[in-house]
């Protein structure tokens, strides 16, 4: 996004193509914000979960989940927000890449009651939880099922507004126990996706390969 100006080039060279302009430029004065209004503040608050996407250097993208409990995602002000990092698998695939870029974008969905969404793009850094906590004294102290953080990524905002409900289906919350913390695979979800047992096997076809490839060369070497 240039300073001073809504959306990007690419989005506004697509509005003339497409002839949109008109459309864009009312959503843009009607709904696009450079902070949070009171209404998204109390929206914020509310959230139990966010989708976080970003990307490195090179513009590799990644999208990961963040939750806790309502207020894990802090409004330090209307133009500051905060979440916190827990230990997780250690790859630090979103932390790695906001070192490379800090551009941000996350997005908030109430799936339950308003079933509508809230854009929060921005600039972030990654501050350390003791550092971050000497400078904001309300910053929550008490999360889930004694979770601490160990940082915190906080994000400057840029723009806010709002992702229409037409298509956020309605879920209802249900009682489930979580194993926070836990390195036990299996209550982690396992190899859900089977990664683990697809890699074996395809390294056993490339060891395969190499085999046959290796007789037939020997074949071949022998006549």
């Amino acid at each position: 996004m240039q300073m001073g100006q809504i959306g990007s080039a690419g989005e506004r060279t697509l509005q003339v193509e497409y002839g949109t302009e008109d459309r864009a430029a009312k959503f843009y004065s009607d709904q696009v914000l450079d902070h949070l209004n009171p209404t998204m503040i109390d929206f914020v608050g509310r959230q139990e979960l966010a989708f976080v996407a970003t990307a490195d250097a090179s513009g590799e993208c990644d999208n990961s989940l963040r939750a806790g409990a309502p207020g894990f995602m802090h409004v330090i002000d209307p133009k500051t927000v905060a979440y916190p990092e827990y230990r997780g698998n250690g790859v630090m695939a979103s932390l790695g890449n906001i070192r490379e870029n800090p551009h941000v974008g996350i997005m908030l969905v109430d799936f339950v009651h308003d079933l509508i969404g809230l854009h929060v793009n921005g600039s972030a850094r990654i501050v350390e939880d003791a550092d971050l906590r000497s400078e904001i004294p309300d910053l929550p102290a008490d999360h889930t099922k004694g979770r601490v953080p160990e940082r915190w990524v906080v994000v400057d905002v840029e723009e806010a507004y709002i992702h229409c409900r037409k298509h956020i289906p309605r879920m209802a919350p249900v009682p489930h126990h979580r194993e926070w913390g836990t390195d036990d695979v299996k209550r982690k979800g396992g190899d859900y996706f089977e990664a683990k047992s697809t890699l074996r096997h395809d390294e056993e076809l490339r060891q395969g390969v190499s085999a046959d490839f290796a007789a037939a060369q020997a074949g071949t070497s022998g006549s």
